[in-house]
Protein backbone atom coordinates (compact mmCIF):
# COMPACT_ATOMS: atom_id res chain seq x y z
CA UNK A 1 0.00 0.00 0.00
CA UNK A 2 1.44 3.38 -0.99
CA UNK A 3 2.07 6.08 1.63
CA UNK A 4 -0.75 8.64 1.79
CA UNK A 5 0.48 11.95 3.32
CA UNK A 6 -3.02 13.33 3.74
CA UNK A 7 -4.12 10.23 5.67
CA UNK A 8 -1.08 10.56 7.94
CA UNK A 9 -1.85 14.26 8.64
CA UNK A 10 -5.48 13.41 9.44
CA UNK A 11 -4.36 10.84 11.99
CA UNK A 12 -2.06 13.36 13.69
CA UNK A 13 -4.77 16.07 13.81
CA UNK A 14 -7.34 13.66 15.27
CA UNK A 15 -4.84 12.43 17.86
CA UNK A 16 -3.94 15.97 18.98
CA UNK A 17 -7.63 16.87 19.17
CA UNK A 18 -8.28 13.88 21.39
CA UNK A 19 -5.42 14.76 23.75
CA UNK A 20 -6.64 18.36 23.97
CA UNK A 21 -10.21 17.29 24.79
CA UNK A 22 -8.96 14.90 27.47
CA UNK A 23 -6.87 17.72 29.00
CA UNK A 24 -9.65 20.28 29.18
CA UNK A 25 -12.58 17.89 29.71
CA UNK A 26 -11.35 15.12 32.04
CA UNK A 27 -13.52 12.17 32.98
CA UNK A 28 -16.37 13.20 35.28
CA UNK A 29 -16.64 11.51 38.65
CA UNK A 30 -19.80 10.87 40.55
CA UNK A 31 -20.44 12.49 43.91
CA UNK A 32 -20.39 16.07 45.17
CA UNK A 33 -17.43 18.21 44.21
CA UNK A 34 -16.37 20.97 46.63
CA UNK A 35 -16.27 24.51 45.23
CA UNK A 36 -12.92 26.00 44.29
CA UNK A 37 -10.94 27.59 47.10
CA UNK A 38 -9.67 31.14 46.85
CA UNK A 39 -6.06 30.06 46.47
CA UNK A 40 -6.70 27.46 43.78
CA UNK A 41 -5.14 27.94 40.37
CA UNK A 42 -7.35 29.68 37.77
CA UNK A 43 -9.03 27.47 35.15
CA UNK A 44 -6.77 26.63 32.27
CA UNK A 45 -7.74 27.54 28.75
CA UNK A 46 -6.32 26.67 25.36
CA UNK A 47 -4.57 30.08 25.47
CA UNK A 48 -2.50 28.92 28.44
CA UNK A 49 -0.26 27.11 25.98
CA UNK A 50 0.13 30.20 23.81
CA UNK A 51 0.27 33.02 26.38
CA UNK A 52 2.37 32.25 29.48
CA UNK A 53 1.56 34.07 32.70
CA UNK A 54 3.27 37.42 33.19
CA UNK A 55 6.25 37.30 35.52
CA UNK A 56 6.22 40.21 38.01
CA UNK A 57 9.98 39.88 38.48
CA UNK A 58 10.57 40.72 34.82
CA UNK A 59 8.55 43.94 35.14
CA UNK A 60 10.08 44.77 38.51
CA UNK A 61 13.60 44.48 37.12
CA UNK A 62 12.77 46.63 34.09
CA UNK A 63 11.37 49.36 36.33
CA UNK A 64 14.32 49.27 38.71
CA UNK A 65 16.80 49.47 35.82
CA UNK A 66 14.95 52.45 34.36
CA UNK A 67 14.82 54.34 37.67
CA UNK A 68 18.39 53.45 38.58
CA UNK A 69 19.64 55.88 41.23
CA UNK A 70 17.33 58.74 40.22
CA UNK A 71 14.98 58.06 43.16
CA UNK A 72 15.99 56.91 46.62
CA UNK A 73 12.48 56.59 48.01
CA UNK A 74 9.68 55.43 45.73
CA UNK A 75 6.82 53.01 45.29
CA UNK A 76 5.33 51.36 42.20
CA UNK A 77 2.27 49.15 42.34
CA UNK A 78 0.42 47.41 39.49
CA UNK A 79 -2.85 45.46 39.71
CA UNK A 80 -4.26 43.83 36.57
CA UNK A 81 -8.07 43.81 36.53
CA UNK A 82 -8.34 40.84 34.16
CA UNK A 83 -6.04 38.40 35.95
CA UNK A 84 -4.38 37.78 39.31
CA UNK A 85 -1.24 39.61 38.22
CA UNK A 86 0.19 42.17 40.62
CA UNK A 87 3.62 43.74 40.92
CA UNK A 88 4.79 45.85 43.81
CA UNK A 89 7.84 47.82 44.86
CA UNK A 90 7.41 49.29 48.35
CA UNK A 91 3.65 49.29 47.79
CA UNK A 92 2.89 49.43 51.51
CA UNK A 93 5.29 52.28 52.29
CA UNK A 94 3.51 55.36 53.66
CA UNK A 95 4.10 58.64 51.80
CA UNK A 96 3.02 62.24 52.11
CA UNK A 97 -0.16 62.02 50.01
CA UNK A 98 0.05 65.54 48.54
CA UNK A 99 -3.01 66.03 46.29
CA UNK A 100 -3.68 62.31 45.98
CA UNK A 101 -5.69 62.84 49.20
CA UNK A 102 -8.35 64.50 47.04
CA UNK A 103 -9.47 61.06 45.84
CA UNK A 104 -10.79 60.01 49.29
CA UNK A 105 -12.52 63.40 49.60
CA UNK A 106 -14.20 62.85 46.23
CA UNK A 107 -15.37 59.33 47.06
CA UNK A 108 -16.72 60.30 50.50
CA UNK A 109 -18.51 63.26 48.89
CA UNK A 110 -20.20 61.07 46.28
CA UNK A 111 -21.16 58.38 48.75
CA UNK A 112 -22.81 61.11 50.83
CA UNK A 113 -24.64 62.39 47.75
CA UNK A 114 -25.97 58.92 46.98
CA UNK A 115 -27.33 58.72 50.53
CA UNK A 116 -29.02 62.10 50.20
CA UNK A 117 -26.64 63.74 52.68
CA UNK A 118 -24.92 66.02 50.15
CA UNK A 119 -26.64 68.56 47.91
CA UNK A 120 -24.56 69.13 44.78
CA UNK A 121 -26.54 72.28 43.96
CA UNK A 122 -25.74 73.98 47.25
CA UNK A 123 -23.87 77.26 46.61
CA UNK A 124 -20.80 78.19 48.66
CA UNK A 125 -19.58 81.78 48.99
CA UNK A 126 -15.80 81.96 49.26
CA UNK A 127 -14.47 83.87 52.28
CA UNK A 128 -10.92 85.30 52.46
CA UNK A 129 -10.01 82.79 55.20
CA UNK A 130 -10.98 79.90 52.92
CA UNK A 131 -8.38 80.66 50.26
CA UNK A 132 -5.52 78.16 50.20
CA UNK A 133 -2.92 80.38 48.58
CA UNK A 134 -0.40 77.75 47.53
CA UNK A 135 0.14 75.03 44.97
CA UNK A 136 -2.43 74.27 42.30
CA UNK A 137 -5.88 75.63 41.60
CA UNK A 138 -7.70 78.62 40.16
CA UNK A 139 -10.09 79.65 42.95
CA UNK A 140 -7.38 81.47 44.89
CA UNK A 141 -7.13 83.99 42.07
CA UNK A 142 -10.85 84.81 42.22
CA UNK A 143 -12.10 87.68 44.38
CA UNK A 144 -13.53 86.98 47.83
CA UNK A 145 -17.29 86.62 47.64
CA UNK A 146 -17.15 84.45 44.52
CA UNK A 147 -19.67 81.62 44.58
CA UNK A 148 -19.45 77.98 43.55
CA UNK A 149 -21.80 75.03 43.67
CA UNK A 150 -20.64 71.88 45.45
CA UNK A 151 -20.58 70.07 42.08
CA UNK A 152 -18.30 72.74 40.59
CA UNK A 153 -15.98 72.53 43.60
CA UNK A 154 -15.72 68.76 43.07
CA UNK A 155 -14.85 69.23 39.40
CA UNK A 156 -12.21 71.88 40.14
CA UNK A 157 -10.73 69.76 42.93
CA UNK A 158 -10.04 66.96 40.46
CA UNK A 159 -9.53 68.72 37.13
CA UNK A 160 -7.28 71.51 38.37
CA UNK A 161 -6.28 69.88 41.67
CA UNK A 162 -7.68 73.00 43.34
CA UNK A 163 -6.55 73.20 46.97
CA UNK A 164 -9.22 75.71 48.00
CA UNK A 165 -11.96 73.50 46.56
CA UNK A 166 -10.59 70.50 48.45
CA UNK A 167 -10.39 72.53 51.68
CA UNK A 168 -14.01 73.65 51.38
CA UNK A 169 -15.35 70.19 50.54
CA UNK A 170 -13.35 68.37 53.22
CA UNK A 171 -14.00 70.84 56.03
CA UNK A 172 -17.45 72.32 55.35
CA UNK A 173 -19.36 69.94 53.09
CA UNK A 174 -18.29 66.40 54.01
CA UNK A 175 -16.24 66.84 57.17
CA UNK A 176 -12.66 65.62 57.51
CA UNK A 177 -13.70 63.20 60.25
CA UNK A 178 -16.32 61.73 57.92
CA UNK A 179 -13.71 61.30 55.18
CA UNK A 180 -11.40 59.53 57.63
CA UNK A 181 -14.23 57.28 58.81
CA UNK A 182 -15.01 56.50 55.17
CA UNK A 183 -11.45 55.43 54.32
CA UNK A 184 -11.24 53.37 57.52
CA UNK A 185 -14.44 51.53 56.67
CA UNK A 186 -13.15 50.81 53.15
CA UNK A 187 -9.96 49.17 54.36
CA UNK A 188 -7.50 52.00 53.70
CA UNK A 189 -5.48 51.23 56.81
CA UNK A 190 -2.50 53.42 55.89
CA UNK A 191 -4.38 56.61 55.03
CA UNK A 192 -4.41 59.48 57.52
CA UNK A 193 -6.39 62.48 56.26
CA UNK A 194 -5.40 64.84 59.08
CA UNK A 195 -1.67 64.26 58.59
CA UNK A 196 -2.08 63.75 54.82
CA UNK A 197 -0.51 60.31 54.58
CA UNK A 198 -1.31 57.33 52.38
CA UNK A 199 0.22 54.37 50.59
CA UNK A 200 0.15 53.05 47.05
CA UNK A 201 -1.67 49.93 48.19
CA UNK A 202 -4.42 51.99 49.84
CA UNK A 203 -4.95 54.02 46.68
CA UNK A 204 -5.18 50.78 44.69
CA UNK A 205 -8.07 49.70 46.90
CA UNK A 206 -9.89 52.99 46.39
CA UNK A 207 -9.36 53.19 42.62
CA UNK A 208 -10.56 49.62 42.18
CA UNK A 209 -13.81 50.56 43.95
CA UNK A 210 -14.20 53.68 41.81
CA UNK A 211 -13.48 51.91 38.52
CA UNK A 212 -15.83 49.00 39.25
CA UNK A 213 -18.51 51.46 40.45
CA UNK A 214 -18.69 50.14 44.00
CA UNK A 215 -18.76 53.58 45.65
CA UNK A 216 -22.14 54.84 44.52
CA UNK A 217 -24.78 54.40 41.81
CA UNK A 218 -23.77 54.05 38.12
CA UNK A 219 -24.66 57.64 37.16
CA UNK A 220 -22.62 59.22 39.96
CA UNK A 221 -19.82 56.69 39.40
CA UNK A 222 -19.56 57.80 35.77
CA UNK A 223 -19.39 61.40 36.94
CA UNK A 224 -16.48 60.64 39.27
CA UNK A 225 -14.66 58.80 36.50
CA UNK A 226 -15.24 61.77 34.21
CA UNK A 227 -13.58 64.12 36.69
CA UNK A 228 -10.62 61.74 37.06
CA UNK A 229 -10.24 61.50 33.29
CA UNK A 230 -10.54 65.24 32.61
CA UNK A 231 -7.31 66.31 34.30
CA UNK A 232 -5.14 69.29 33.46
CA UNK A 233 -2.07 67.22 34.41
CA UNK A 234 -1.36 64.67 31.72
CA UNK A 235 2.45 64.57 31.74
CA UNK A 236 2.89 61.63 34.13
CA UNK A 237 1.06 58.31 33.78
CA UNK A 238 -0.61 59.26 30.46
CA UNK A 239 2.41 61.18 29.15
CA UNK A 240 3.87 58.59 26.74
CA UNK A 241 0.83 56.37 26.24
CA UNK A 242 -1.09 56.11 22.93
CA UNK A 243 -3.59 58.92 22.38
CA UNK A 244 -6.57 56.54 22.46
CA UNK A 245 -5.66 55.32 25.95
CA UNK A 246 -8.09 56.24 28.73
CA UNK A 247 -6.56 57.16 32.07
CA UNK A 248 -8.54 57.91 35.25
CA UNK A 249 -5.97 59.34 37.61
CA UNK A 250 -4.91 61.87 40.22
CA UNK A 251 -1.52 63.51 40.53
CA UNK A 252 0.11 64.76 43.70
CA UNK A 253 2.95 67.27 43.98
CA UNK A 254 4.69 68.78 47.00
CA UNK A 255 8.24 69.70 47.95
CA UNK A 256 10.31 66.70 46.88
CA UNK A 257 7.15 64.68 46.23
CA UNK A 258 5.77 63.70 42.82
CA UNK A 259 2.95 61.13 42.54
CA UNK A 260 0.44 59.82 40.07
CA UNK A 261 -2.07 57.03 40.60
CA UNK A 262 -5.00 55.73 38.62
CA UNK A 263 -6.47 53.24 36.18
CA UNK A 264 -5.27 52.74 32.59
CA UNK A 265 -7.67 51.39 29.95
CA UNK A 266 -6.55 50.32 26.48
CA UNK A 267 -8.70 47.91 24.50
CA UNK A 268 -9.37 44.94 26.78
CA UNK A 269 -6.49 45.84 29.07
CA UNK A 270 -7.34 47.53 32.39
CA UNK A 271 -5.01 47.93 35.35
CA UNK A 272 -4.24 50.09 38.35
CA UNK A 273 -0.88 51.85 38.37
CA UNK A 274 0.48 53.96 41.19
CA UNK A 275 3.87 55.67 41.22
CA UNK A 276 4.84 57.54 44.40
CA UNK A 277 8.10 59.34 45.16
CA UNK A 278 9.71 61.24 48.01
CA UNK A 279 12.93 63.22 48.45
CA UNK A 280 13.31 63.92 44.72
CA UNK A 281 15.58 66.82 43.81
CA UNK A 282 14.12 67.66 40.40
CA UNK A 283 10.32 67.51 40.31
CA UNK A 284 10.10 68.09 36.56
CA UNK A 285 12.53 65.25 35.88
CA UNK A 286 10.61 63.03 38.30
CA UNK A 287 7.39 63.63 36.34
CA UNK A 288 9.21 62.67 33.14
CA UNK A 289 10.54 59.50 34.73
CA UNK A 290 7.05 58.59 35.93
CA UNK A 291 5.87 58.77 32.32
CA UNK A 292 8.71 56.47 31.25
CA UNK A 293 7.90 53.92 33.95
CA UNK A 294 4.23 54.13 32.96
CA UNK A 295 5.12 53.32 29.35
CA UNK A 296 7.20 50.32 30.43
CA UNK A 297 4.24 49.01 32.40
CA UNK A 298 1.85 49.70 29.52
CA UNK A 299 4.00 47.75 27.04
CA UNK A 300 4.39 44.88 29.49
CA UNK A 301 0.64 44.64 30.14
CA UNK A 302 -0.36 44.38 26.46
Amino acid sequence: MSFQPRYFIHVIVISLLGITLMYFFPEKHSGIISPLTDNQEPKKTIFSFIMPEKDPNVLRNKIKQTIGTAWKNYSVYIVDYSSKFTMGINESTIFDAASVNKVPILTALYEGAAKGQIDFDKVITIQPADIQDYGTGSIRYDPAGSTYSVKTLARLMMQKSDNTAAYLLANYIVGLDVVQSYVDQNGLIQTDMVNNKTSNKDMAVLFEKIYHKKITNPALSDEMLGFLKDSDFEDRIPGLLPKNTTVFHKIGTAMGTVHDAGVVIYGKTAYYIGIFTADVGDEEQAAKLISEVSKIVFDFMQ
